[in-house]
């Protein structure tokens, strides 16, 4: 339980900040063109929000008389409303004037989408002299201005994960294992055997760029590859790679290739089958239902290979047979354990060459060209991997706020928090420029397209696409929270 308000808690506050920025990349732009912000919320308030700066007793509390209402219950304006909703979802700034509202009368709205959108859909190109509105209200500016309001909050997301790259890069260094010291060199998959790779072999090249250090986006280099150079028995050996390498394949466990580490327990976690099953630190495991391990890499390959081999229709109790194994322990003792629901035994490997790792510290003034190389390497890869969404297997890889929440660590650590904070600022700004209508990037490719043809489109067509728009962001937020749950059941 304290794991879980942990990761929890570190996912609230992660998402709170980056929401904030992002929303204060839009409220920014607004101002600087003189656009009225009616509302900057964190969270959503449907029908009631935890905090609001036009609430009585806030404005009670600063002398103010109570705020007033409009017909339709909102407020009426008397400067931005600033608040906090109850809906942990994201966070909005109402923008006046994104629509004409005037546009639409009541009767309209009392009819179904679908009855309208024949009507909708006429005029769809409109001229900018039919605009009418408030000079404070967004429609009415330069297609140039709102782009740049559109886009705020995706710069706000990019200029926000290099700062924090860059302070993480000043305060802490960057801390990595030469490849000339892994001294148990690499573990690879069947298909990169099949390739020319061996256990044991330290990639020292791709292409010919020299691989300094071992990390996750040397795959990424490798799918994109010709030849790998390593080092095998002292010898520098060159691999021919297949021309088309999937990355979501090299990626999925058990990995391409990955660094080789020793099977040497390092403590068991509680209220885990290790603990239950009685492991010691002291214990050797030796096989899982029989196949021999030799390393920590053939442990975790074993169990993911567990859950990868479940049918595409598996239920439950499937998973629970899947999850009941039999751990050989000193070459002589056998144990019956039932692994968790996410295929997981229960206890931390000591971490090799903890006497080997080399570290490079960063001035003040060269951690920031630093970080926005970190930020951009790590942007590339997550585009890398983007491009797989929509194929079948890439779906299944999708996540809600479960999985996000399960990247945070056990225990709060300020570099890897602010890391992962970074990165899902990356991912945020990578997700919101996504031409999708209801998403910046939709808005931001109609003003791009008003910008070239010189030609608008109308509110009402607008407002189709939006709807479309949203259908879309619905759909894949119930696939993400799917997948968790099938997750939770092990399947």
């Amino acid at each position: 339980m304290e794991t879980i308000l942990i990761k929890g808690l570190q996912l609230l506050v992660s998402l709170a900040l980056l929401i904030i920025l992002h929303e204060g990349g839009h409220f920014l732009a607004a101002k600087i063109f003189k656009v009225r912000v009616e509302k900057f919320y964190l969270f959503f308030d449907w029908k009631f929000s935890l905090f609001s700066t036009y609430s009585n007793w806030w404005r009670k509390l600063r002398g103010k008389q109570p705020a007033k209402k409009k017909e339709n219950g909102e407020y009426e304006y008397e400067g931005t409303e600033y608040g906090v909703g109850w809906i942990p979802l994201g966070g909005y700034v109402k923008i006046s004037g994104m629509v004409d509202e005037s546009s639409f009368n009541e009767e309209d709205s009392q009819k179904s989408f679908w009855s309208q959108l024949p009507q909708l859909m006429k005029n769809i190109i409109i001229r900018n002299e039919d605009v009418k509105g408030e000079k404070w209200e967004f429609r009415t500016h330069p297609a140039w201005q709102r782009l740049i309001i559109m886009l705020g909050g995706i710069i706000m997301n990019f200029i926000t994960a290099f700062l924090i790259y860059a302070m993480v890069l000043f305060t802490w260094g960057e801390s990595f294992v030469k490849s000339e010291d892994m001294e148990y060199g690499m573990k690879f998959s069947e298909q990169a055997k099949a390739d020319g790779f061996r256990d044991g072999d330290i990639i020292i090249k791709v292409d010919d760029e020299i691989v300094e250090s071992w990390k996750a986006s040397v795959l990424q280099d490798l799918s994109n590859a010709k030849t790998a150079t390593v080092l095998r028995s002292g010898e520098e050996v060159v691999i021919t790679l297949p021309e088309k390498m999937s990355l979501l394949d090299m990626i999925e466990q058990p990995a391409y290739a990955a660094m080789r580490a020793p099977l040497s327990i390092d403590s068991i976690l509680p209220g885990t089958p290790a603990e239950d099953a009685g492991l010691k630190k002291t214990d050797k495991i030796c096989a899982v239902n029989g196949i021999a391990i030799s390393d920590f890499n053939d442990f975790q390959n074993a169990l993911f290979n567990l859950q990868n081999n479940l049918p595409e229709n598996a239920n439950f109790g499937d998973s629970l047979k899947a999850r009941q194994i039999t751990l050989l322990l000193n070459d002589s003792v056998e144990k019956e354990i039932t692994l968790t629901t996410d295929f997981t035994l229960g206890f931390a490997n000591k971490m090799p060459y903890q006497d080997k790792i080399s570290k490079k510290t960063y001035g003040f003034l060269e951690s920031f060209p630093a970080g926005v190389k970190y930020g951009i390497e790590t942007l590339k890869s997550y585009v890398d991997q983007m491009k797989y969404i929509f194929t079948p297997q890439g779906a299944k890889q999708v996540g809600g706020f479960i999985s996000i929440g399960n990247i945070f660590p056990n225990v709060w650590d300020w570099q890897k928090f602010w890391l992962l904070t970074a990165f899902l600022s990356i991912a945020l700004g990578f997700a919101n420029v996504l031409p999708i209508p209801a998403l910046d990037g939709g808005h931001a490719l109609f003003a791009t397209f008003e910008l070239i043809t010189r030609r608008r489109l109308s509110d009402n067509f607008l407002l189709v696409v939006q709807y479309f728009g949203m259908y879309i962001l619905f759909g894949l937020m119930i696939l993400a929270q799917l997948n968790d749950i099938l997750r939770i059941f092990g399947l």
